[in-house]
């Protein structure tokens, strides 16, 4: 049985039956049966189907907000745009992913010419988690439905709703039968499903150790993978940057989702002449931070998304404060049934400690002071982690040696790190490998064949 629990009260939402592993075998079944017919769907029919998935988020976007709102504890607002974010996916691949599937064309001279084409996979299994129920879903779901493939959805237990209502989604759109399919399991299951023949490839995005495992069970039956595992991204402030917006964007970094998000800034590395100005600006604003009831507009951050990731931060706070960081404020749990807890900062956190090292996923910043340009680069590529990064610095020298020289796979200058389904998306080191959106994250699980034909004669 799958248990969902609101973490603003600590009711029970529902609880959903765990699928059989005979169940698994004929959704898997009806998975490969629908990839057989929609691989040979036209690329205008996949643009269609996307664009009126688009318009089935945008009518249902409250419906769809409110379910992740109450199970993962998400301001009801960021939950709305969410939604929008996702139909802005499904509406950008309608309309760009046919150009992106033109084929290549190479002249092999007296040899006659090469073609390379984009051609389906099959059934493609994906893993995702919590902290954006419906966007992670979409990242991988989009460029499946235009590549000709199928998916089939293996969520985090917290929001086995919102995997319902994203499989109700696709039927409403009028997708076919198997096209996607949301499996209710538990993580024990998920070897059954990349051990079975039907399942070409796996995506996930969560923790490390997660993505360890799946990749584990995926080279054993030779399948590809994509992981997006997180990280604990750097946020650079150097004296030339405007210190009012780059502290207000450092605590949009820290409290957006209530911290729990893999790509905004952890580790505020800010250069030493400014250290005292923008530690003055981002500490009153992060005091001020208002926490409470996702459903009021005056919330500007949730709970945790549950009491278990509540115990988790509150025990990194503890190991931080032993391995001798400071917590200047914060970090608190708040009384009552919800998972809250208070914005906070951590200074003075040693670079060999683990906590320097560990992504804290909740809204507690880590505060480092940094001599200069290399000091910063330093500290910043100081970790195993490398998803992404944001640096705020009008010196024209300055950006370009954070773009060569600080480890990541995405690096923001002069504004807050987000996804956008045109940019491709994804870490090096131990934050994952391949990329999702864009081009290059459709052409992940696509099958590049080669045609070659003669001149003749």
């Amino acid at each position: 049985m799958i248990t969902t629990t609101n973490p603003a009260t600590g009711e029970r939402l529902a609880s959903y039956e765990e699928l059989s592993a005979d169940q698994i075998d004929a959704r898997l079944a009806r998975a490969d049966s629908a990839y057989r017919e929609w691989r040979k769907s036209s690329l205008a029919e996949r643009s269609v189907l996307l664009e009126t998935l688009a318009r089935v988020y945008d009518a249902n976007t409250n419906r769809l907000a409110r379910q992740a709102s109450l199970e993962m504890g998400k301001t009801f607002a960021s939950a709305k745009a969410e939604i929008a974010k996702c139909a802005q996916l499904f509406r950008h691949m309608a309309q760009a992913g046919p150009a992106m599937l033109e084929p290549l064309s190479f002249d092999l001279g007296e040899d006659g010419n090469a073609q390379a084409r984009w051609l389906p996979q099959g059934v493609v299994l994906a893993v995702m988690p919590w902290n954006y129920p419906y966007w992670q879903v979409a990242r991988f779901l989009a460029p499946a439905v235009m590549a000709g493939n199928v998916g089939v959805l293996k969520h985090a237990s917290a929001v086995q709703g919102c995997a319902e209502l994203l499989e109700e989604m696709m039927t409403e759109a009028g997708a076919p039968s198997g096209l996607f399919q949301n499996l209710p399991v538990k993580s024990g299951a998920i070897e059954r499903v990349i051990a079975d023949d039907r399942v070409v490839a796996a995506t996930l995005t969560g923790s490390e150790g997660a993505g360890a495992a799946v990749a584990e069970l995926a080279g054993k039956h030779l399948k590809k993978t994509v992981l997006e595992l997180g990280g604990s991204d750097p946020f650079i402030v150097m004296p030339s940057a405007d210190l009012d917006k780059a502290a207000s964007q450092a605590v949009k970094a820290r409290i957006q989702n209530t911290g729990q998000s893999c790509i905004c800034g952890k580790r505020m590395i800010v250069h030493s002449a400014i250290y005292d100005d923008f530690a003055e600006r981002f500490f009153a604003q992060m005091q001020s931070t208002k926490a409470g009831d996702p459903f009021d507009e005056e919330t500007e951050m949730g709970p945790l998304s549950s009491k278990e990731q509540l115990d988790t931060v509150l025990e990194q706070i503890e190991t931080a404060k032993s391995e001798g960081a400071t917590l200047a404020f914060g970090g608190v749990a708040q009384s009552g049934p919800g998972a809250f807890i208070s914005a906070g900062v951590l200074t003075h956190v040693p670079l060999e400690s683990d906590t320097a090292k560990a992504e804290i996923f909740g809204p507690i910043a880590q505060l480092y002071r940094a001599k200069d340009i290399e000091d910063a680069i330093r500290i910043a590529n100081a970790i195993p982690f490398g998803l992404g990064s944001s640096v705020w610095t009008e010196d024209e020298e300055e950006k370009e040696r954070f773009v060569r020289d600080i480890e990541a796979g995405m690096t923001a200058i002069n504004q807050f790190l987000s996804s956008h389904p045109v940019a491709p998306f994804g870490g090096i080191k131990r934050s994952g490998y391949g990329r999702e959106l864009s081009h290059l994250g459709l052409h992940e699980f696509m099958n590049l064949k080669t045609v070659m034909t003669g001149s003749g004669g």
